[in-house]
């Protein structure tokens, strides 16, 4: 339900924004509430509500956002303007002359959003991650993924269990290889960094006129991770062929010319990287998107609690999307790991 213009123009005015024109809801994400701000002036804002439900300490997410966009100004990278936080109300202002992809559409288009994320995440190479909170405890955690589904499918509080039994055998299958990036993070074998952790293509804006870089966005879930989490979801969201909640699964897949062209925008800004980092680039892929698809199947079992759905069975529809992408992943490892320099990981 939207909300009342009268109490947006009031949350505007305490942030002194007092002649706002238009107020409009803005952009197609899942989690927080997102609108468009155009005042008299003629300065434009984004105006999002954070969802408390998830992001339960909004001081510690604001103190984040500050922390991230603070570092990347002094070191003239651009990065999101912040105007106001305002408990769980916050302002930015508006980055005009730009554009993102739901679905990535050409090469070009790839190798933007994967070089955007690569120089971000350079550019924080040198922050220290324990600066930042930990605002998802848990969140690229697989292990911790796979105990969350494995409990929706025993409370099975829908009784839609037996609806997802071929999608519960297909994560069973692929549990070896799930947990390998965050059990090596957290023994140290790949470094723990200061990262996105949430790199889809849509989380970043790319001038429209074709110069200059683009600027990553919605920097809530920035905290410490693997890089190899960031690189694995714009694999799972910059190499697909359709959108990832594209009903029809004769759609769905990597593109090779995508992925290509991912790899190239992504290591000529990732000067950062070590070797092991770089030996598991396109399991980072099939991991993130079974990740996300594990995600979505939790939710529908649980109800459709944290996703924002559309329809009954959206989230569903979700998953056997995502599932059905790591099928291509999986298919195309030997070409995709000659393609990125990295050994082919076993599939399964």
């Amino acid at each position: 339900m939207d909300l009342p213009r009268s109490e947006l123009d009031a949350v505007l005015a305490s942030m002194g924004v007092k002649d706002a024109l238009a107020v409009g809801r803005y952009g197609g994400g899942h989690i927080n509430d997102t609108f468009r701000v155009c005042a008299a002036s003629g300065a434009e804002y984004i105006l999002q509500r954070v969802n408390t439900g998830i992001f339960t300490d909004v001081a510690a997410l604001a103190d984040n956002v500050r922390t991230v966009t603070g570092h990347l100004k002094a070191k003239g990278a651009r990065t999101i303007d912040v105007v106001a936080f305002e408990g769980p109300w916050r302002l930015y202002r508006f980055i005009s002359g730009c554009t993102s992809y739901d679905v990535v559409q050409t090469p070009a288009e790839a190798f933007a959003v994967a070089l955007a994320f690569a120089k971000f995440q350079d550019e924080l190479s040198d922050l220290d991650a324990s600066r930042l909170h930990e605002i998802l405890p848990g969140f690229h955690d697989t292990a911790l993924r796979l105990r969350h589904l494995d409990e929706a499918a025993r409370a099975d509080v829908m009784g839609r269990r037996a609806e997802v039994a071929a999608e519960l055998a297909f994560v069973d299958a692929r549990r070896g290889m799930a947990t390998t990036i965050s059990s090596m993070t957290a023994s140290g074998a790949i470094p723990l960094r200061a990262v996105h952790n949430d790199a889809k293509a849509n989380n970043v804006l790319v001038p429209k006129s074709g110069d200059g870089d683009g600027v990553v966005i919605d920097l809530d879930s920035t905290m410490p991770g693997s890089a190899l989490c960031d690189f694995g979801d714009m694999v799972r969201s910059s190499s697909a062929t359709a959108a990832e909640d594209e009903a029809d699964l004769a759609k769905v897949g990597a593109s090779r010319d995508l992925f290509e062209a991912l790899v190239a925008g992504y290591l000529e800004g990732a000067r950062f990287l070590t070797r092991e980092e770089c030996a598991l680039m396109t399991l980072a892929g099939r991991i993130s998107t079974l990740e996300v698809g594990m995600r979505f199947l939790t939710d529908y079992l649980a109800g459709d609690t944290y996703f924002k759905t559309a329809y009954p069975g959206h989230n569903l529809v979700r998953a056997r999307n995502q599932f059905r992408m790591v099928e291509s992943l999986e298919a195309q490892e030997r070409d995709f790991a000659a393609i990125a320099g990295c050994p082919a990981q076993p599939v399964g």
